[in-house]
């Protein structure tokens, strides 16, 4: 099991309540899914929509991308807003 940085951004951030913590996970599905019950519904429903990046990549398709200790899992909502010309 690695342990990983977990980096909230925006909406992920404020339904977490913080905008990181430090996971135990084998996988990236695992570490997603210890974020959703950790967190709860709401920071659920944001996962949902969200971009999620490691080490500064975006993650490909799928849950099984195995983590390694220092990894950084990074979880990027949609981006709202702006100005309407």
């Amino acid at each position: 099991m690695a342990s990983v940085q977990l980096r909230l951004f925006a909406q992920a951030r404020d339904a977490a309540g913080r905008s990181t913590d430090t996971i135990e996970a084998t996988t990236l599905g695992e570490a997603l899914e210890r974020a959703r019950t950790s967190y709860g519904d709401q920071f659920g429903a944001v996962l949902e929509r969200a971009r999620v990046w490691i080490n500064g990549d975006e993650a490909p398709e799928g849950d099984g991308t195995l983590l390694r200790d220092g990894d950084e899992v990074a979880v990027l909502p949609p981006v709202s807003g702006g100005s309407s010309r």
